[in-house]
């Protein structure tokens, strides 16, 4: 809460006197470290708020004038928050002895502002008080928000795919500056995914997905590598380019197939089975003792004069759970004419190269292909502040 430097950071926790919170106060108070001293809270001197209140400060106190900012305005702050908290109701009245409070908390070194320092401490130790008491935030909200959200700090957005359908455009290029100039055509839009086509990565290596990221800061890159063999080895190399996702070949081996699923879970991006050329994908998925994010039903470039199949969809994502569903993804040869077939067919995402990347005009017809999800931008009107 707050602006920096004098930004407030409260971690809180509060329970029983007699249970685990009791435990960890007296330890708290009884085990100390250098320049991590804790320290009761008062109102003023010689007057503990209630319930009791155990500060912790995060950031090493390296000298007085740090040490008074803790003991000065920052548990001010605290004490009169956990007092106003037994005032309005927020804590019960005829808990306060049973009931003890740590908090945990954050000075910026550069700091000066007393008055800011007390101001953003109140309010974040109010505000932690209320949150902590209601049981705040529900499972459901937390579901809600973790694909949604991004901690200010962090420096960089995680995008995941969770408002389908999406438009994914194809990399298959072998120029740098090529790739720069169609990356820097595509509009704006939270519903266009990046592919690192198989030839981009042979030529250029992993690594090229930073370079993607240098143009479009935010973007979820895709990263097709065909793997065959090797698969957790493969997705580790996609994970630690930054990748958000990894393309596995659905004619390699299931134990390969399914390994490099494992991997992906583990490093947190998503598995990507591709099915060119693959007769029953069907098939493949049932051999699978762990199943991808998404299937794409892929029809090669050598093969574009035969018809699409697509069929087969709403069963591929039958295969699904309800807290793992599979995203079905079609390409080869799609044409802003058949984006709405393959929707309706099932589609989630609609894989495009050549239509938009030799496109004479890259934005014009991205736009128009984006038109063709019929989908709305994530973040038009949302602006996260607090709940």
């Amino acid at each position: 809460m707050g602006k920096e430097p004098e930004i407030a950071h409260i971690d809180l926790i509060i329970g029983d006197k007699d249970g685990p919170v009791g435990t960890a106060f007296a330890n708290g108070i009884s085990q100390l470290s250098a320049g991590h001293t804790p320290l009761i809270s008062v109102i003023r001197p010689n007057l503990p708020t209630k319930p009791a209140t155990l500060i912790v400060p995060k950031v090493t106190v390296k000298n007085m004038d740090q040490a008074a900012q803790i003991f000065g305005p920052a548990q001010t702050a605290v004490a009169k928050a956990v007092a106003d908290a037994v005032a309005e109701g927020v804590i019960p009245r005829d808990k306060t002895e049973d009931l003890v409070v740590i908090a945990s908390v954050f000075i910026h070194p550069q700091a000066k502002d007393f008055e800011a320092i007390y101001r953003y401490n109140y309010g974040a130790t109010k505000l932690a008080l209320q949150r902590a008491m209601a049981g705040f935030p529900g499972i459901d909200l937390v579901l809600y928000e973790k694909d949604r959200s991004t901690h200010p700090v962090m420096g960089f957005r995680v995008t995941r795919l969770w408002d389908p359908p999406y438009l994914q455009v194809a990399l298959d290029l072998v120029d740098l500056a090529e790739v720069r100039r169609v990356l820097s055509s595509l509009p704006e839009s939270d519903h266009i995914v990046i592919e690192v086509g198989t030839p981009l990565a042979k030529m250029l290596g992993v690594q090229v997905v930073k370079e993607i990221r240098a143009v479009r800061p935010g973007a979820f890159v895709i990263l097709d590598l065909k793997t065959l063999d090797t698969g957790n080895l493969e997705v580790r190399l996609a994970a630690d380019a930054t990748a958000d996702a990894v393309v596995i070949s659905g004619l390699a081996p299931g134990k390969t197939i399914e390994l490099s699923i494992k991997e992906a879970r583990k490093t947190g991006i998503y598995s990507i089975i591709d099915m060119l050329n693959v007769s029953d994908p069907l098939a493949v998925l049932r051999g699978l003792d762990a199943m991808p994010d998404v299937v794409e039903l892929h029809r090669a470039i050598d093969m574009e004069s035969s018809s699409h199949n697509w069929k087969g969809i709403e069963e591929i994502k039958s295969m699904g759970s309800e807290t793992r569903k599979i995203l079905v993804a079609v390409a080869g040869g799609i044409r802003v004419e058949t984006v709405g077939e393959a929707l309706k067919a099932g589609a989630d995402i609609i894989v495009v190269g050549r239509a938009i990347t030799r496109s004479k005009d890259i934005r014009d017809t991205a736009e128009r292909f984006l038109a063709g999800l019929k989908q709305t931008e994530i973040d038009q009107y949302r602006i996260m502040t607090d709940f």
